[in-house]
Parts: structure tokens; C-alpha cells; sequence
């Protein structure tokens, strides 16, 4: 009994310590690679699909457009600067939501920072036991990386297309352009899609996302980013 208490001690401090100084080093280095990426690619080989590959240009917040983190702001995470990674209040309204349409479509309350956790380091799934980590994770990256590393790290991770990661790589293959130069217009049209980048289209719109668009666009008018995240 004394050995397995001591082994059990032995792998959790060890799971600690890797994890933690797994999230320190990319404070200052950038994922090569994330759990998601590799994922993405293993469920498109087994499902004998199209291989979408892996497209992604890492490029620094201040090469980013700030329309483009106002937007994303505005889709996925309103309160993304009053919070400290969970976002309780949505969390309560999306439990309350799902015991009224209990059996229907299910609604999240992910914050950019629990979906970064996920995409870096995990995998996609609704399991207690990735959620259980992403909650980890989440606490780990939001007292470590901050909200500006957070934001830059999504931002590069994040899948716009099928096997297209970050802005600046969607930025090049479909508008053309580098994530600097984004409009407001384009930055809303591309994080209209992230809730389902593998179906929905940010360069041909349908009515729908047009919708998604304006609805964030409006939004966009109350998120402000702070002026020390572009200062050179």
C-alpha cells in the first residue's frame, strides 16, 4: 500500500511539473505544433476524407490587425478582458439552456482562454475528463501567459478553414492578403466561422454567416484593445 501512495505522489508530481513547465516555455516560444493539429489530422486519415494538411504562419499580435482581436472578442468571448478564464455568468446561462432543451442542440460557454487551452493542449470532445483539463489549463495559461499572450497564441492556433490555422495563414490563402491589413468587415466574416471552421465558409458567406457578420460588427463597437499590446 506504502509503494502505490508513494508512486501515485511520484506521477502526480510529475504530471505538475511537466504541464507547468510545458505552459511556461510557450510564454515565450511558439507552439510548433498543437494537440488539435494532430488530432485534425489522425480523425481526416481514419475517416478516409479529404487531407487538409497543415497550413499555418505564425506571426506576432502586433502584425495582426486590431480588428481582428475586436472580432473575436465580439463572437466568441465578450468578456474576455472582465474575466479570469472562466466566464461564469455565461456558464450559468448555457447550463440553464441545456435543461430547457434537454436532448436538443447542446450550448457552450467556452471563454477564448478555455478554447486555447484546448486547442494547444488538448483534443476536441465533451468528456468530463478533457473538460476536467481544460479547466487545468485554463487556470495554468491565464496566470502564466496573461491576456495578451493568450490572445496571440489563439489567434496563431485557432482553425479558420479545413487544416488552415491562424489568421495570418486564412488571411493569405483567401483574402490575399496578411492578417495586418484586415478590415472590420473581414475580420467579422472570419470569426463568424469559428464555431464550425470545417463547415462554414468565411470567404463565401450564406445568409446566415452574413448575419453572424453584422451581429458581431456591431459588437466590435464596444470591445476596445488595450494600446500597450500594439506598442513596438
Amino acid at each position: 500500500m506504502r509503494t502505490i501512495v508513494i508512486w501515485t505522489v511520484r506521477v502526480c508530481l510529475a504530471w505538475f511539473i511537466g504541464t507547468g513547465l510545458w505552459v511556461l516555455l510557450y510564454a515565450f516560444v511558439r507552439p510548433p505544433i498543437t494537440t488539435v493539429m494532430i488530432a485534425n489530422l489522425i480523425e481526416d486519415l481514419l475517416d478516409g476524407g479529404k487531407w487538409y494538411g497543415i497550413d499555418k504562419r505564425w506571426v506576432p499580435l502586433e502584425d495582426i490587425s486590431p480588428m481582428m482581436v475586436r472580432a473575436v472578442i465580439a463572437a466568441e468571448d465578450t468578456r474576455f478582458f472582465e474575466h479570469h478564464g472562466f466566464d461564469w455568468e455565461a456558464i450559468e446561462q448555457a447550463r440553464k439552456l441545456n435543461e430547457r432543451y434537454e436532448g436538443r442542440k447542446l450550448y457552450g460557454a467556452s471563454t477564448i482562454t478555455m478554447q486555447t487551452a484546448k486547442n494547444v493542449f488538448l483534443w476536441h470532445g465533451r468528456t468530463y475528463i478533457r473538460k476536467a483539463l481544460e479547466a487545468y489549463f485554463t487556470v495554468l495559461i491565464e496566470a502564466v501567459w496573461g491576456k495578451r499572450r493568450i490572445m496571440e497564441i489563439y489567434l496563431n492556433v485557432v482553425e479558420f478553414a479545413p487544416g488552415v490555422y491562424g489568421v495570418e495563414a486564412a488571411a493569405n490563402r483567401y483574402w490575399k492578403k496578411s492578417a495586418r491589413q484586415l478590415t472590420a468587415s473581414e475580420a467579422a466574416l472570419m470569426a463568424a466561422v469559428l464555431p464550425n471552421p470545417r463547415r462554414w465558409r468565411f470567404w463565401q458567406p450564406t445568409a446566415y454567416i452574413r448575419k453572424r457578420q453584422a451581429t458581431i460588427l456591431a459588437r466590435m463597437e464596444q470591445v476596445a484593445v488595450p494600446r500597450q499590446w500594439y506598442a513596438h
